[in-house]
């Protein structure tokens, strides 16, 4: 059963944010756009490629009024392990959250059972906890942040973007 349109399923989580512990609730974002990205495992190929570009991307989320969180069954004590092994991770400013039960990634519908970790999935929640956007992959295959920064900017219009609609251009009419 798709998200959308319906309010983002709440949590609690421990959460990593620069080298410090935190606990985080979903809701402490609401009023903000939040994208909301899955990943199976720290320590593993593919994830710290997909880290890295949204910690690179991060001060361009925040200037369209977006916090970023990341999620996945580590503990934060392997996130922060793992930021401080991995030069790429080094410029990690969002949270890295824990779900270490995958009661997050159950409710979210990306938990995979026989591995304990959560599949890609990507979420764009609107200011009011509404999912707009959603995404899942296969794990082998990274997400754009680039695709991201884009369907964001064109949820935020409000309006019909077009395909490979780019911020600034024209809206459909209906």
């Amino acid at each position: 059963m798709s998200l959308i349109d319906k309010k983002a399923p709440d949590f609690e989580a421990d959460a990593f944010k620069e080298s410090d512990f935190t606990k985080i609730k979903l809701s402490d974002f609401r009023g903000k756009w939040t994208i909301l990205f899955f990943y199976p495992a720290d320590f593993t190929f593919v994830c710290p490629t997909e880290l890295e570009g949204f910690a690179k991307e991060y001060e361009q989320f925040l200037k369209k009024n977006c916090e970023v969180v990341s999620v996945s069954t580590d503990t934060v004590f392997t996130h922060k392990a793992w930021v401080g092994a991995d030069p790429r991770l080094k410029g990690i400013k969002y949270y890295m959250a824990s779900d270490r039960n995958g009661e997050i990634s159950r409710a979210y519908d990306v938990f995979e059972s026989k591995t304990g970790n959560a599949s890609r999935g990507l979420f764009i929640i609107d200011p009011e906890g509404v999912v707009k956007y959603l995404v899942v992959t296969q794990d082998n295959v990274g997400r754009s942040t680039e695709e991201t920064y884009r369907v964001l900017s064109a949820l935020q219009t409000g309006g019909l973007c077009p395909v490979n609609w780019q911020e600034g251009e024209k809206l459909l009419s209906k």
